[in-house]
């Protein structure tokens, strides 16, 4: 080490020979261990910042021996532009000042070559403080900030490769299920911007029937256990639409098995599903082809016989008469499906009309029994009716309904056996009429519950002599009950146990106003009450059958209904109806809801207008989104008649 200049004020130049030796003595392990470290560079400047002293570390890491850098200014391991801004300077000053400076930064080797340091800078002091030099350590990090580095550049091409994807949305959720990533895949597929979406429940995106049975939050407990879930069903993009969505949700842990959050990758399979369904409806229809080519030929060779026979006995009366109720049977048959046929394409075409009008129930039954009669009694069974009322007066279209219970009466007589009894049960829940066909034949599977009611589907019953048909009675039931705004379902406990049709219509409000009033005040009174506080009614539905079954209802409570499918015509026909009330469907493709009150507040007409928001999404969060927007009402589909009405009348009272 450089010795102290001559003069110099500290401990040295003080100590008396035996007391330097002493402390020479001392100092010889540390210098011998500062000496011999080598993956360090370890050296000392004096108050100006030349180099006094210099291990083997410092040797090796930066390229000088001893002599070749005693007493040159410290500044020479600096890269040019850091010397252009006197960095080494700055950083002798701030280590005279508090004592530790520490930094690091490119550093030049004697060969010119640069390597990444970390520099620690310690001022070195006499015990009154007099600053007498400085200690220097430095670290070659190359190496570790390579992989650093590396590791940086890996995250960041994983990133712009989560961040690029856009067939996939991937995004993170946090353990309680609240969205903290979202990639441009899921902004694609879903349609909520980044800014949109960041904070909210993940729950966001289910339906509320999902939300009701508590299916985000089993998800993310299943994951939890599990390590990853999988699933596949129906997910709700922003503007309402559904999606048919493939779901990898797994839990993210850190190094001490802390729960950090979930991974979820969702990918829309819509398309696949559309394919595989046509590839289905392919396999459908050749099997329906095949099947009508059967169920046409079957009618027509009993005709030809009976033909035949006529033509061979040409004066036998009784067997002209039995060819002629043959040939009559055998007709009314092909004409049966020659008429389903046209149905079915109409409905899929869109074509059909309703015809509506008042209508007894009860008559539709027993028209629909007498018309299944050649069926029931060729296999010796008969109908039993369990009515709840005398009358149940509908508003309906009564060929339509015949039809419907007609071909479940008849399907119940084909899958049960000879001798049986086909029972029909009416009752009425809420706002519904609810009428149940059940039957004592051979039930159905549980799996194939749902698909009989697809087109050109038959289950296969073994052990009945139910043989024929064409696979579209069910679906064309299904088809005709949703377009008066009801539904169908059927239920069995499996083969063998018989199954059940049920079938659920809405009924009049004026029927259930008197049904529900005490005795001594009659129906019209109610009815007349309504009539009284009728208002001008927007209906705004992209949704027709769910707006024409709504507006009917409203109409036949003596309200003035206008039926708009999107926001543009909600908009064009607002001025004319000058609505009291405007009832809106929230998710609409194009203008959705939102769009359509914020549009209309500056229409004519509509000064004194009160908005009611129709959805499907009934959280606190969408409820305030709605009031947000200016909606004096949020009411949750399918909204409760009793809850519509009790709504109108309210803003109808703040008038």
């Amino acid at each position: 080490m450089k010795k102290a200049p001559a003069g110099a004020d500290g401990p040295a130049a003080h100590a008396s020979p035996r007391e330097a030796q002493a402390n020479t003595a001392s100092d010889a392990p540390y210098r011998t261990l500062v000496e011999s470290v080598q993956d360090y560079a370890i050296f000392t400047l004096d108050v100006t910042g030349h180099v006094s002293s210099w291990n083997k570390g410092a040797a090796r890491i930066k390229g000088y021996t001893r002599e070749e850098i005693l007493g040159k200014h410290f500044s020479t391991f600096y890269t040019p532009d850091a010397v252009a801004r006197r960095w080494p300077d700055a950083e002798l000053k701030a280590a005279a000042e508090f004592g530790r400076f520490e930094d690091e930064g490119w550093r030049v080797r004697k060969d010119g070559s640069r390597f990444w340091a970390n520099v620690v800078i310690t001022a070195l002091k006499e015990p009154d403080g007099k600053l007498i030099g400085f200690g220097k350590v430095t670290r070659d990090m190359t190496a570790q900030r390579r992989t650093a580095e590396a590791l940086r550049q890996s995250e960041e091409t994983l990133r712009l490769l989560v961040e690029g994807v856009k067939d996939y949305a991937v995004f993170m959720l946090d353990p309680a299920g609240n969205i903290v990533s979202w990639n441009s895949g899921a902004s694609y597929i879903k349609g909520y911007r980044r800014d949109e979406i960041l904070g909210r429940h993940f729950s966001v995106f289910y339906s509320p029937d999902d939300i009701a049975a508590g299916k985000p939050a089993r998800l993310l407990e299943q994951a939890r256990r599990a390590g990853r879930v999988e699933d596949q069903g129906w997910r709700v993009r922003k503007n309402g639409s559904l999606f048919w969505a493939h779901v990898m949700l797994t839990a993210v842990y850190d190094e001490s098995r802390a729960l950090r959050g979930f991974a979820k990758v969702t990918r829309d399979m819509s398309e696949r599903r559309r394919h595989e369904e046509l590839e289905r409806s392919s396999q459908r229809m050749s099997e329906f082809l095949a099947t009508l080519s059967h169920e046409l030929r079957n009618p027509l060779a009993p005709v030809h016989s009976a033909l035949a026979a006529i033509r061979l006995a040409p004066g036998d009366a009784a067997l002209a008469d039995r060819s002629l109720s043959l040939i009559e049977r055998q007709v009314t048959h092909l004409s049966r499906l020659v008429d389903d046929l046209l149905d079915i394409g109409r409905i899929n075409s869109g074509r059909i009309e309703l015809r509506t009008g008042p209508l007894e129930f009860n008559e539709v039954i027993a028209l629909a029994a007498e018309a299944a009669r050649p069926s029931l009694d060729a296999k010796s069974q008969h109908v039993a009716v369990q009515t709840h009322a005398a009358s149940i007066p509908m508003h309906a279209d009564k060929t339509r309904l015949v039809q419907v219970m007609q071909n479940l009466i008849l399907n119940a007589s084909k899958f049960s056996p000879a001798r049986t009894t086909v029972s029909i049960v009416t009752a009425v829940q809420k706002r519904t009429l609810l009428v149940q066909v059940i039957d004592q034949g051979r039930g159905i599977a549980p799996q194939s519950l749902e698909d009989i009611f697809n087109m050109f589907v038959q289950e296969s019953r073994p052990g009945t002599d139910a043989h024929g048909g064409l696979g579209i009675g069910l679906s064309l039931c299904r088809a005709l009950v949703e377009l008066h705004g009801g539904t169908i379902a059927a239920d069995s406990g499996g083969p063998g146990m018989g199954s059940t049709f049920t079938l659920r219509l809405p009924l009049p409000v004026a029927q259930e106003t008197a049904t529900m009033q005490p005795p001594g005040h009659a129906a019209a009174g109610g009815h007349a009450t309504i009539v009284q506080q009728a208002k001008r009614i927007l209906l705004v539905d992209d949704n027709r059958d769910a707006a024409d079954s709504l507006a009917m209802l409203l109409e036949m409570c003596g309200h003035d209904v206008t039926i708009a499918y999107d926001g543009v015509e909600a908009l064009h026909v607002a001025p004319r109806c000058r609505p009291h009330i405007a009832l809106i469907d929230l998710a609409m493709p194009g203008m959705d809801g939102f769009e359509v009150v914020r549009a209309m507040r500056g229409v004519a007409g509509t000064g004194q207008t009160h908005y009611v928001a129709l959805t499907g999404f009934g959280q606190p969060a969408d409820r305030e989104q709605s009031e947000r927007a200016g909606f004096d009402a949020h009411l949750v589909k399918p909204v409760e008649l009793e809850t519509l009405f009790g709504t109108i009348a309210r803003l109808q009272q703040s008038e």
